[in-house]
């Protein structure tokens, strides 16, 4: 399990007081925002880093998002065009990240770039990750907090499961409002890409922005764009109108099931409830695990691309 042992802290001040030390001394700390449950240390720190990797037993040709509690603080480590700025005006605070040229000075371990040229920056929204990176002083590098490639955790609960033993606390926030990870745009010379969807849908980009300007597929320039990531650990069929008899089934809407994603087939509340009922699967007896039908509109494509990912 590893040999650390593992506190769970209240997101009150104390709490709070609690955690940035431990960050600033180099450690790793479990905290909430409004998408999931993020693995956070000092990104400025190789060795703090190299925690996290630990940890999540992570690949470390994946790079890491920096949650910052400013767009100053941002600027300071990516270059910022029109474009980006364009965009943390409209989305900052919340659940976008914004891929840009790294700056020159920023002074980020290397790992967290995965050796890129490049940053992944966000500006969380959730007050106890705000109140986190002010205390400690420094921008967080956070992936999600749960062992690499394992369903992404939506409450203090899923992370302890997953990490007790190997990282030095959780921030217990209760559960997360939107239980998808964010958004993720890489913004190039003046245009933008969509790298992995989320809670903000790429219409509302396009409307922003005009139309994506698609780069060469190939390298991975940000968390969750490995083919097979967010795995509960069995076989998992898409797309299913009825379970077989050794199926945990996921309904949605009007299709029933084991736990329902959201039976007013309401999709941001699916999204907010997809990480919990695939933990509830992945803890379940019955050895493989069906979903029903989810449309693929708005919310519904973050939903769907995370279960392609799933069952790869």
């Amino acid at each position: 399990m590893g040999g650390k042992r593992t506190e769970r802290l209240g997101t009150d001040e104390a709490g709070i007081a609690r955690a940035a030390a431990i960050l600033r001394a180099g450690g790793t700390v479990a905290v909430p925002t409004e998408t999931v449950y993020g693995l956070a240390a000092r990104a400025d720190s190789a060795a703090a880093v190299a925690e996290i990797y630990r940890a999540k037993g992570r690949p470390e040709f994946n790079p890491l998002i920096v949650h910052v509690a400013s767009l100053e603080m941002a600027r300071a480590l990516g270059r910022f065009d029109a474009v980006a700025e364009a965009l943390a005006a409209r989305f900052w605070p919340g659940p976008l990240t914004l891929v840009v040229p790294l700056a020159s000075d920023a002074g980020l371990a290397p790992a967290v770039c995965a050796g890129l040229p490049s940053v992944a920056l966000r500006l969380p929204h959730h007050p106890a990750m705000q109140a986190l990176i002010a205390a400690t002083g420094v921008a967080l590098a956070a992936p999600s907090a749960n062992r690499s490639g394992a369903v992404s955790p939506t409450r203090a609960e899923h992370v302890a499961a997953s990490l007790n033993g190997r990282i030095d606390a959780i921030l217990d926030g209760g559960a997360t409002a939107q239980g998808l990870e964010s958004t993720i745009v890489a913004v190039r010379e003046g245009g933008w890409e969509l790298l992995r969807p989320g809670p903000v849908g790429e219409t509302a980009l396009a409307a922003l922005l005009g139309p994506q300007t698609r780069s060469a597929p190939g390298k991975i320039e940000a968390p969750g764009q490995l083919a097979s990531h967010y795995s509960p650990g069995k076989p998992l069929r898409l797309e299913a109108r009825l379970p077989e008899s050794d199926e945990f089934f996921i309904g949605f809407g009007a299709t029933a099931g084991d736990c329902n994603l959201a039976p007013d087939g309401d999709l941001a509340l699916a999204g907010a409830r997809l990480y919990a009922c695939l933990h509830e699967a992945a803890a379940s007896p019955k050895p493989r695990i069906a979903v029903a039908p989810i449309p693929h509109d708005g919310t519904g494509a973050a939903i769907n691309d995370r279960l392609r990912r799933a069952a790869a």
